[in-house]
């Protein structure tokens, strides 16, 4: 059995293709060989060059392997849709190009959830008809990426978004077939939204196909929910710390992967803000002696 420890553009603060403040797809390459990391996510569609060859060739120069990549679109949004079909079609097709196993899917941040992040008492809930658009339109994202692509696809719940808690991701993992959906299971955004990662993994490890690795500072996540702090102004005040400093229990998530036998990616995703004056590759680094210490 081997995990592998990758890390991916979000921890250099890349959460939109075209967002200005971006460092260079390349120096982000660059700066996660150095830190240690063997495999690199894919980042928003767009933010890595889309021809294949132009990426491949600077993959093997860092010897860097691409684990996967993200939609991360609104899913909650019907009139959407057009988009969001063009980012599954884009995402898969780079990963399929560079032998990339894991897509996953995010519904991103929605308006009427942004105020009640960590708060799912409090949380606008979806209509029947609501649910049911909401749910098709992953499940088809889920089919052209497992069907047409070959991909292991994974639904990874999200802060702030309309798959943020833990009942609604059951829920979900209750409607689509297993075959079709797996989750990418992120420590850190379950923490968020109040419910306790390890114990969701000892009952679904046998589902989940893929693992992000973040850590909470508890302060900060106490901060943020109480005073209704959007999720991109929480990454700002530093809600996701490096691992190990927070309120993840990262030995307990080890020992559920090892006596499941889990083989495959383990990716860190320390979101942080761009404009902020540090060195993520500081972090990265960090992050990687961290894991090692514990023996991944």
């Amino acid at each position: 059995m081997t995990i592998d420890i990758g890390n991916a553009p979000c921890s250099w603060g890349v959460e939109f293709a075209q967002d200005p403040r971006n460092p260079t797809w390349r120096s982000v390459l660059q700066d996660c060989a150095a830190a240690g990391y063997r495999g690199i996510e894919l980042g928003p569609v767009g933010f890595m060059p889309e021809d294949p060859a132009i990426l491949a060739e600077t993959l093997d120069e860092f010897d860097l392997t691409l684990i996967g990549g993200v939609i991360f679109r609104p899913y909650h949004d019907p009139d959407a849709w057009e988009d969001v079909l063009d980012a599954t079609h884009r995402t898969a097709r780079a990963l399929k190009a560079h032998g990339a196993e894991h897509l996953v899917i995010i519904d991103s941040i929605a308006p009427a959830r942004a105020p009640t992040a960590g708060r799912a008492d409090e949380a606008v809930q979806m209509d029947k008809a609501e649910w049911t658009g909401f749910r098709d339109r992953i499940v088809e994202s889920a089919r052209i990426g497992a069907e047409e692509y070959g991909l292991t696809v994974g639904i990874h719940a999200h802060a702030a978004g309309f798959m943020d808690f833990e009942p609604e991701l059951i829920r979900l993992l209750d409607e689509v077939d297993e075959r079709l959906l797996k989750i990418c299971f992120d420590t850190g955004h379950h923490s968020y939204a109040g419910f306790d990662p390890v114990a969701f993994m000892r009952k679904y490890i046998g589902r989940i196909s893929y693992m992000h690795f973040k850590d909470i500072d508890p302060k900060v996540k106490a901060d943020v929910i109480a005073n209704r702090t959007g999720f991109y102004e929480a990454c700002g005040q530093g809600i996701f710390c490096n691992l190990g400093q927070g309120d993840m229990d990262f030995e307990a998530v080890r020992k559920v992967l090892l006596d499941a036998n889990f083989a495959g990616w383990c990716t860190v995703e320390q979101d942080c803000d761009p404009t902020l004056d540090v060195r993520p590759i500081d972090d990265a680094r960090a992050n990687r002696t961290y894991l090692q210490s514990i023996g991944f």
